[in-house]
């Protein structure tokens, strides 16, 4: 299916664009880059992203854009369940077209595949982990076991490759969680997710592919995108 997507996400971000199309090949995407300092994240800073994000959400074009994804996890999960609705309904109210959020598609996804236990990867620190883990533990999902790559700054988040990825989901995956789950959108995940999956014998989701494999569902009452 092509997709006229509006993708909102940090002004950081370099990975969620290129990986959302090629998890929906033919579509298009129109890119809002939501600014915001060198830290990462934090409960502080979510007040002030947020507002920025509804005000530069004014500038889609409702002729072409077909949904719009709100594109940073942390931005989501900081909030709780509650607030990521809320977001989720003032970003349609502004844009006149259905909106999905990352944290949001990350809960719907791992609903579907019936995950109610997994294993985390995150790059986050502390503070921003146990919001991650309450979010999800808000939707009826337990996390077995997270580890975290603690990156401090944007430039060490955007440094982390796929090869430490990889050894990461190694280390945190246990015979008992039902899926893995990597979690933050910046994260490089597209190419390693198979192999991954071949390897635990369980399914491997990140950020963007929930993403996609919402912003499909969404749009056309189901989804095509290989789960």
């Amino acid at each position: 299916m092509t997709v006229k997507l509006g993708l909102m996400v940090p002004a950081n971000n370099t990975t969620m664009e290129p990986e959302l199309l090629d998890w929906l090949p033919g579509s298009q995407c129109r890119t809002l880059r939501i600014p915001r300092g060198k830290g990462l994240l934090g409960p502080a800073e979510i007040p002030a992203y947020v507002a920025q994000a509804l005000e530069l959400a004014r500038d889609y074009d409702p002729a072409q854009t077909d949904i719009v994804a709100y594109g940073c996890t942390a931005a989501g999960f900081i909030g709780g369940p509650v607030r990521d609705a809320e977001i989720q309904q003032k970003l349609a109210a502004i844009t006149g077209k259905p909106v999905v959020t990352t944290a949001g598609a990350m809960i719907e996804a791992l609903r579907h595949i019936g995950a109610r236990r997994i294993a985390v990867v995150t790059p986050y620190l502390d503070l921003v982990n146990e919001r991650l883990r309450a979010y999800l533990e808000q939707s009826g999902i337990t996390v077995l076991q997270l580890a975290s790559f603690n990156a401090e700054t944007t430039d060490e988040l955007g440094a982390i490759t796929p090869e430490q990825i990889t050894a990461l989901a190694r280390e945190t995956m246990t015979p008992d969680a039902d899926a893995l789950f990597i979690a933050c959108s910046q994260l490089p995940t597209r190419d390693i997710m198979p192999r991954l999956e071949r390897e635990f014998g369980k399914p491997v989701w990140s950020s963007i592919k929930a993403t996609a494999w919402n912003a499909e569902r969404v749009l056309t009452g189901k989804a095509a995108l290989a789960v």
